[in-house]
């Protein structure tokens, strides 16, 4: 499995310890999917694994939203890039960093805000929130669902927010696309930066330019694979470039501080 992860046969040798690595070695982003509709039964357990991620002072700054309305789904795939898959996904969880809840209990108790206005609680916010919506993904695959993040949701946040009717001091930060995997769907597991390219020993290592060559051809290799050969250099070098590659999120920081969550 951690061949397949980071495209070394080096690594034939190495297996998953137990079944929890398994799943989470094995992850791929499915964007296709059956219209075989997922039940509530499944959905409360995918959110208690989603609620048993780690959270910052055990505040749970978060909320999901979850949409099956067909309309509001292609609504909010039309915003979000104009993907597909978001539409033929049965599920949408769209996961929100939420202020709301906690200025809500200072309010019932006529308690002061100022310490949700510092910059750290709009991280702690965030950090929370993705922790969660990543134990979303694992469990759902881990019951033989396939899913996808959307990050894209970002792109039109102000629209995305105003079709979910998500108060001041909340936004949305990811959106999930939880389904059945159509046997068409031909994506496999997607390899990974090398460990020494990530992994720092004591200290910070400057990047290492071989390493990222050696990544550039494993990963081309995948997207041939894949019947979509680009190059994953180019596509770093286009998004730190900013511009049309932003699609609307160079505005996120004002957009925050519009929804009264402090970003700076």
């Amino acid at each position: 499995m951690l061949q397949r992860r980071y495209g070394d046969a080096s690594l034939e040798r190495y297996s998953p310890a137990n079944q929890v690595i398994e799943v989470l070695l094995r992850h791929r982003s499915a964007r296709r999917f059956f219209p075989e509709p997922i039940g509530d039964d499944l959905i409360k357990v995918i959110v208690a694994a989603a609620q048993s991620a780690s959270t910052g002072l055990n505040f749970q700054n978060w909320s999901v939203v979850l949409v099956r309305d067909e309309a509001r789904k292609a609504k909010i795939a039309t915003l979000a890039a104009d993907q597909q898959f978001i539409r033929d996904a049965p599920v949408l969880l769209i996961w929100v960093a939420d202020w709301a809840r906690a200025r809500a209990i200072a309010g019932w108790h006529n308690a002061p805000t100022d310490g949700a206005d510092f910059f750290d609680s709009t991280i702690s916010t965030i950090v929370d929130t993705a922790l969660a919506a990543q134990n979303a993904l694992t469990a759902a695959e881990s019951l033989g669902y396939g899913a996808c993040f959307v990050g894209a949701i970002r792109n039109n946040l102000e629209p995305i927010a105003d079709e979910l009717g998500l108060p001041p001091h909340t936004f949305p930060l990811v959106g999930l696309s939880i389904g059945r995997i159509d046997p068409t769907d031909k994506a496999s597991i997607k390899p990974r930066l090398p460990q020494e390219a990530i992994l720092h020993r004591e200290r910070y290592a400057a990047p290492d330019p071989q390493l990222i060559e050696t990544f550039e051809k494993r990963i081309g290799a995948y997207y041939e694979s894949q019947g979509d050969p680009h190059s994953w250099i180019a596509s770093v070098l286009r998004r730190v470039r900013g511009g049309p590659s932003m699609e609307g999120r160079e505005r996120i920081r004002d957009i925050l501080v519009e929804r009264g969550l402090p970003s700076w």
